[in-house]
């Protein structure tokens, strides 16, 4: 198979790379606090949709342009390589489950304004005793009239500090079997009764958080599809989370490694056979990312909807990732420890959890082995 770009793509990845060096923001010498990181990634968002780069491969209706999905990987490719501040991927799978499912009515107020960064969303999916098995969510959700009455926990809120609307799942019939008996609703972040808690992960940054659901009434209106499609729904966007679109991070895996080469040939480690080694593995993960990323993309570019195949490319994300970090702790070696390389620490310990969200990979390896090798789950 062919990855090399068309002449389409060459010269539509030639104008991005020139429109990025001119408005790419420089980079400030110490470390953004997470407000401040938060709200560069936002600010860059609208940046990138004013010059016409957010929702390539988005209808045109939508405020799109209508192209295939490889502009939109091309784009993630090129503001990975240009260290630009991070894409927003919840506009890649929550809106885009949105538009799937959602109403005439949802859509017109919804798709084009996110996609513009004006609207900025989090995830309500992962509670404290339904993380990886989902379908064991409690929060609830009780009709009312014209409203649903919404009461739960939602944990590893990401980005719920910031966000405007939130994708929030709940159980509407308490009867049903686990999996049908959930629905999902648009829910403004700042309707009473919603109370949000930072939490603080081992990095030191409290980049995620718990939301409490307090009686929160929410408008029939804003209901996805219909009562019970909850998990289909939920099914969709971590489909899409867990597939190639986030395809920017190969690109921030090849700068990472880089980094590191240039630092063991700085410091003598190259020399030794067993840093080589653990090089060249990161070598190989990278490569296997990115030509699954590829596979992947090129697939959709058919017309193939998003399936399960997406959790291959998580596992090998993850894995990569994490692996990195860890040689990366072993090339600084005491300085992660006394402080000194306390960037290389926190990386470490932001790659841990890469296990856990968007479902883990024992998770991952029984959507594999089950769904797609047909393997028998005894």
């Amino acid at each position: 198979m062919d990855y090399r770009d068309t002449a389409e793509e060459t010269e539509y990845r030639e104008e991005l790379t020139r429109w990025l060096a001119a408005n790419v923001p420089a980079r400030r010498a110490e470390p953004l606090d997470d407000e401040e990181a938060a709200q560069e990634r936002i600010a860059w968002h609208r940046k990138l949709y004013e010059g016409g780069y957010i929702g390539q491969s988005w209808p045109v209706e939508w405020g799109g342009k209508g192209l295939g999905p490889t502009m939109d990987a091309i784009l993630n490719e090129e503001n990975g390589n240009a260290e630009a501040p991070g894409l927003p991927p919840m506009v890649g799978y929550i809106v885009r489950s949105l538009m799937m499912f959602g109403n005439d009515e949802q859509r017109e107020r919804f798709i084009r304004s996110s996609l513009s960064g004006e609207i900025q969303w989090c995830q309500g999916f992962s509670e404290p005793g339904a993380g990886s098995d989902l379908a064991a969510l409690t929060t609830k959700a009780v009709r009312d009239g014209d409203e649903w009455v919404i009461n739960g926990h939602k944990m590893w809120t990401s980005f719920g500090q910031w966000a405007d609307w939130c994708m929030v799942l709940a159980r509407t019939d308490p009867e049903a079997p686990p999996h049908k008996g959930i629905s999902a609703f648009l829910v403004d972040m700042k309707a009473p009764g919603i109370t949000l808690s930072e939490i603080v992960v081992a990095s030191g940054s409290p980049e995620t958080s718990e939301v409490f659901y307090d009686d929160v009434r929410v408008p029939a209106a804003n209901l996805i599809g219909q009562e019970g499609d909850g998990w289909k729904i939920a099914m969709t966007t971590v489909a899409y989370e867990r597939g190639p679109s986030d395809i920017g991070m190969i690109s921030a895996l090849r700068k990472q490694l880089a980094h590191l080469e240039a630092q063991a040939k700085a410091s003598g480690l190259a020399d030794d056979p067993a840093v080589r080694r653990k090089l060249a593995l990161a070598h190989v993960r990278e490569e296997q990312v990115r030509l699954v990323a590829l596979e992947q993309l090129s697939s959709r570019a058919t017309g193939k909807p998003v399936g399960e195949e997406g959790s291959i490319a998580k596992m090998l994300q993850t894995e990569a990732s994490q692996e990195l970090a860890h040689l990366a702790m072993g090339l600084n070696g005491a300085a992660v420890i006394t402080g000194e390389a306390a960037d290389v620490t926190a990386d470490y310990f932001q790659t841990r959890p890469m296990s856990v969200y968007g479902g883990s990979s024992q998770i991952q390896r029984n959507i594999i082995s089950s769904r797609m090798l047909g393997m028998p789950r005894s």
